[in-house]
């Protein structure tokens, strides 16, 4: 059966990416920002994009855009990112994980009209969400439940997984790694599934535990690739981040080398064409005919790991899945369950477990599904990268000497591979062609700082 979908915080369509091949028609989007809303216009000319999320409720309630059977959104993560000032739900970007509840209570006060089932709301966010400060989760849990308190979590976060049944709606969610479903990036995103009392979120996020559990398989970090020489640092990436291509060579992927190729005995960043592929993305996705890199570089890591969101809509759209027995007083979740009222009852399941739910059951609440699929940066990288990505030797030596200068720990072979490319150049030219970053507490040249030849010698 055909689900009628609408996006929230669409941004370049992950969703539709992987739910349209299962039968599901987006009938909305809701995206404001210009890059992104001009790709939705590429691809999906026939759907509306409504903008503003905030003006949504309205448009819902006044029926002048359907009321769908599946809500999804990934509302802005940067209030809740470690990379971000963390200031939860008092960052306005924050404040929007709200908003996105009043979109699902405007869905189902149509639906309920027209007497159709409550609709499925599917949430993405980082998993820093689960332990903000100011409890964002426990207050998207208290108005997506019907809850009058708004619970806290026991310590200092939420559980990686978990499920909360209530009389207006029961929610269950579970931290995934894109890395165990075929992309060679390290990428932990909270998932939430939540639908009316009569339905059952843990039959989409959850599985019963009877595959052997996998360990990410060793992959050679040297190869050929189409009569090119390849070197990578690691199996797989850190997480690609929305300010990748601008702010690249801050982040801690430019210590450890997880962005970073070797080709051809030249050093390099990852192209757009490759943080594509590293997304799950349909090669030059993104690729519009005035389209700036930068644009296509922050599109692509704000959006949705599409195979991740490809296995829970074919759990949600397409495949009918076993149904779990978790009742509240059985006696292997004894300590594993908390009444927040009297109509609402909590499952905590921890981070990465494996649950018992009878004598013979597990249920998986891991990062990993049960059939994990993995993949390599030999699968992505491309010979065909732009020369303007390539680092220059005086961008080598800066790299090596901002990490001597802050007391970073680096990749041992990263960091052997920029040297011998810096040593291409004089000490005294690359000094000359050097600029001192104007930023923070390492904007003044040091009178201390190392030169080639001392950082050669380390």
């Amino acid at each position: 059966m055909i689900r009628t979908v609408g996006s929230v915080c669409s941004g370049i369509e992950a969703a539709s990416v992987a739910w349209v091949p299962l039968g599901a028609k987006f009938v909305w989007f809701s995206e404001i920002a210009e890059f992104p809303s001009a790709i939705l216009r590429t691809h999906y000319p026939t759907i509306p994009n409504c903008g503003d999320m905030t003006k949504l409720p309205g448009a819902i309630l006044q029926r002048k855009i359907p009321a769908p059977d599946i809500v999804c959104g990934g509302t802005p993560c940067q209030a809740f990112s470690l990379a971000g000032q963390q200031n939860g739900l008092n960052d306005d970007r924050g404040d929007l994980t709200l908003r996105f509840v009043d979109i699902i209570d405007a869905v189902d006060t149509i639906r309920k009209q027209d007497s159709l089932s409550p609709c499925t709301a599917f949430w993405e966010n980082v998993e820093g969400v689960l332990s903000d400060k100011t409890n964002p989760f426990g207050h998207f849990l208290a108005r997506l439940a019907g809850l009058e308190q708004v619970p806290c979590p026991v310590g200092k976060r939420w559980p990686s997984a978990g499920l909360l049944r209530s009389s207006v709606r029961n929610i269950a969610w579970r931290v995934l790694d894109a890395k165990y479903f075929g992309l060679p990036q390290q990428r932990r995103r909270l998932y939430v599934i939540a639908g009316g009392c009569d339905f059952s979120p843990e039959n989409i996020l959850f599985e019963f535990h009877q595959a052997p559990s996998l360990q990410y398989p060793d992959v050679p970090l040297v190869f050929e690739k189409e009569q090119h020489h390849f070197e990578i640092f690691r199996a797989y990436t850190d997480c690609l981040y929305a300010a990748y291509g601008t702010k690249w060579n801050g982040n801690a992927a430019a210590y450890n080398g997880s962005l970073f190729v070797v080709q051809d005995h030249r050093i390099r960043r990852l192209s757009v064409l490759e943080c594509e592929r590293l997304m799950g993305f349909p090669d030059n996705y993104t690729a519009l005919p005035s389209s700036k890199k930068t644009n296509r570089y922050q599109a692509v890591g704000n959006s949705w790991a599409v195979p991740v969101v490809r296995w829970i809509g074919e759990r949600l759209i397409q495949s009918p899945v076993s149904a779990f027995e978790i009742a509240a007083d059985a006696p292997f979740l004894e300590n594993r369950v908390c009444n927040f009222s009297d109509t609402a009852v909590f499952f905590d399941f921890g981070k990465d477990a494996l649950i018992p739910i009878s004598d013979t059951a597990l249920l998986n609440c891991t990062a990993a599904p049960e059939h994990c699929r993995f993949s390599s940066l030999e699968d992505i990288v491309s010979p065909d990268a732009p020369e303007d990505i390539y680092i220059s030797p005086v961008g080598c030596f800066g790299i090596v000497r901002r990490k001597r200068e802050r007391n970073l720990s680096i990749n041992s072979r990263l960091e052997e591979v920029l040297l011998s490319i810096s040593s291409q150049m004089s000490a005294s030219e690359i000094e000359k062609r050097s600029r001192v970053q104007q930023r923070g507490r390492f904007s003044t040249p040091s009178l201390h700082s190392p030169s080639i030849e001392q950082l050669s010698l380390f």
